[in-house]
């Protein structure tokens, strides 16, 4: 999808296995959740690797390292090395080293991955404001986190030290429910130094992670896979390339069809299946949006579906009447009647 259609789902007479070489795939909710791998994920990717395309996995979670990540997957039966792995904390040391002289103390607040990707770079990872850093730096640290991190980070925020963040997802998934994630930890030291700084942040959907993802993996043509509108989806129009919503995780069907231009998916399905195969048109035409047997037009406030078949192409052909109606603006009609009618 270039970055001036955004007026409806787009087709492909190939399967996006073939149509891209390299997916560069979200792991929470599209991959996995918490310990267990989504449903038809394994055998999906499997094929599709085996078909020729490179996956990457490509996550703003900086906790964990890349070769805990790649574990994991190969636990769940996805093989995987350390290398298919890019993280927000490799894209934020990165960024940093780019700005820091090589061997810089840097005061870091979060986990392993964010001390690897770090000693990685060159740079050296202090506790202290007294340390004499060169840079502060958070990622995401997992529950047992201690207090007094922050306020070593804001002491030197105040002073003026330069700020960096992995990510500033508020919220992440866990085994118990969705907690707080590394926004949320941005937002005390945002408080704690007085309100006044900015972090620069390198994860989805900002160009850093984008850069650091297409450097490692070499990706001539990705296809960016994800759950979330506001960082796999957005990262991916940040970046310039195509991508594939799949409703395994956060979005649900009325989120997509109010969606604003840069939350507008290249294409859409139900889970990773959607690797495999090829993506149907959505015609839109006199005010009217079609795709498979569905039609779906706009009446007065609303959004009206007509017709029957697969419930993700009238999910198709909604996005498609939604998003002509609404151009460069998020949709605001109603669209919880029609969507009703899916049982998506």
């Amino acid at each position: 999808m270039s970055q001036q259609d955004r007026s409806r789902p787009l087709s492909s007479a190939e399967p996006l296995s073939t149509a891209y070489d390299t997916a560069l795939l979200d792991l929470d909710g599209v991959v996995y959740t918490g310990g267990v791998a989504v449903a038809h994920a394994v055998e999906s990717l499997a094929t599709a690797r085996g078909g020729g395309m490179h996956l990457a996995y490509v996550t703003n979670n900086a906790f964990r390292t890349p070769d805990t990540v790649a574990a994991h997957l190969s636990e769940l039966g996805i093989p995987a090395d350390a290398q298919d792995v890019i993280t927000s904390a490799q894209a934020v040391a990165r960024l940093m080293s780019d700005q820091l002289p090589a061997g810089a103390n840097v005061l870091m607040v979060g986990g392993e991955g964010l001390r690897v990707a770090l000693e990685e770079r060159g740079l050296v990872p202090v506790e202290s404001a007294d340390d004499d850093p060169a840079a502060v730096v958070q990622g995401y640290g997992g529950p047992g986190l201690v207090w007094s991190r922050f306020a070593e980070a804001s002491y030197a925020v105040r002073r003026g030290v330069p700020w960096f963040a992995s990510n500033t997802d508020l919220t992440i998934p866990g085994d118990r429910g969705i907690g707080p994630g590394n926004g949320a930890a941005v937002e005390v030291v945002r408080i704690g130094s007085g309100g006044g700084f900015e972090p620069q942040v390198a994860g989805k959907p900002l160009p850093p992670m984008h850069r650091e993802t297409v450097l490692r993996t070499g990706a001539k043509r990705p296809l960016v896979v994800g759950d979330r509108l506001d960082t796999d989806i957005e990262g991916a129009f940040n970046g310039g390339v195509d991508s594939l919503l799949v409703l395994t995780g956060v979005t649900d069907a009325p989120q997509l069809v109010a969606a604003a231009p840069r939350h507008r998916p290249t294409y859409v399905d139900r889970d990773l299946r959607g690797l495999l195969t090829g993506q149907p048109e959505v015609v839109v035409e006199d005010g009217a949006a079609r795709c498979g047997g569905w039609t779906a037009s706009v009446v007065g406030e609303s959004l009206a579906l007509d017709g029957g078949g697969d419930p993700l192409d009238g999910l198709r052909a909604l996005c498609g009447a939604a998003w002509t109606q609404a151009g460069d603006q998020g949709c605001g009609l109603d669209a919880e009647k029609a969507v009703a009618r899916l049982g998506l």
